[in-house]
């Protein structure tokens, strides 16, 4: 082995000092851009978490906005419901209401035809009974006057003629 006077004539000091340069310079080197690389991962992280925490505060947003517009739907779908029923029950009323109506139309058209075919049928029975009496009394008249007693009824009839004029 060889033994040098002074260490740093040694190649070995110089292959180790060069070596811990090296390091030193390259380490430095690849120290900063170790740094920067999880510098701008930190950076990148950061800002999912901010896009995060954004898409969070929209998804909050939009699901009281659904929550109120669907408590809007249902209250609007309540006052529909409502107006319909009320709307139904007016309906009902009026129908009920024309149907009694046209009830008594045709009760007071079934009583004024009733009336009518009752005064006809009285009038038919006075014509009837008129050509039964004048029938009847012509057959009397027939029967019971004879010229002889026909001369004196209006011999009688003439007779009281003043009398009947003066009254």
């Amino acid at each position: 082995m060889h033994s040098y006077e002074h260490f740093w004539l040694d190649p070995k000091f110089w292959v180790a000092a060069s070596f811990v340069l090296f390091l030193l310079l390259v380490g430095r080197k690849a120290w900063a851009q170790a740094v920067r690389m999880l510098d701008r991962r930190g950076e990148r992280v950061r800002s999912e978490l901010a896009e995060a925490a954004r898409l969070r505060e929209e998804a909050e947003a939009m699901l009281r906005q659904a929550d109120a517009d669907r408590k809007a739907a249902l209250a609007e779908a309540e006052a529909l419901l409502a107006r319909a029923r009320a709307e139904a029950a007016r309906v009902a009323e009026s129908s009920a209401t024309e149907a009694e109506a046209a009830a008594k139309r045709r009760e007071r058209m079934a009583m004024d035809r009733i009336a009518a075919a009752e005064a006809s049928a009285v009038a038919e029975v006075r014509e009837a009974a008129a050509e039964i009496a004048t029938a009847a009394a012509r057959n009397v008249i027939a029967e019971r006057i004879t010229a002889d007693a026909d001369a004196a009824l209006i011999d009688r009839a003439v007779a009281d003629l003043p009398r009947a004029l003066r009254a």
